[in-house]
């Protein structure tokens, strides 16, 4: 019988799998910290999510209140972020998000 892998061995390992998704997690946490550096605080901390793919900037926030407030301010932000994560949006997606449990 051999002895069980500990966690921290098999995300050593990791596997193509793991890899990939260990990339893009930290992708998406570098896109959110361009993006509520880009905003004003109040409405930064109510950012709870952020990653671009295909162009496409799509951000989390806490309530719909805020999503509207953030849209007031999109091409701004657009701009911002393409410049400071030389990244190339072409738009911007704002999605309620609910809150974690």
């Amino acid at each position: 019988m051999h002895k069980p892998k500990s966690i921290k061995e098999l995300l050593g390992t990791g596997g193509k799998r793991l890899t990939d998704l260990q990339v893009k997690s930290r992708a998406r946490t570098s896109t959110l910290e361009h993006v509520r550096a880009a905003l004003p605080p109040t409405l930064a901390e109510n950012v709870v999510s952020a990653g671009i793919e295909q162009g496409r900037l799509t951000l989390g926030v806490a309530t719909a209140s805020w999503a509207a407030r953030l849209r007031y301010v999109t091409e701004t932000l657009k701009m911002r972020v393409n410049e400071t994560a030389r990244a190339d949006i072409h738009s911007v997606r704002i999605r309620v998000v609910p809150p974690r449990s």
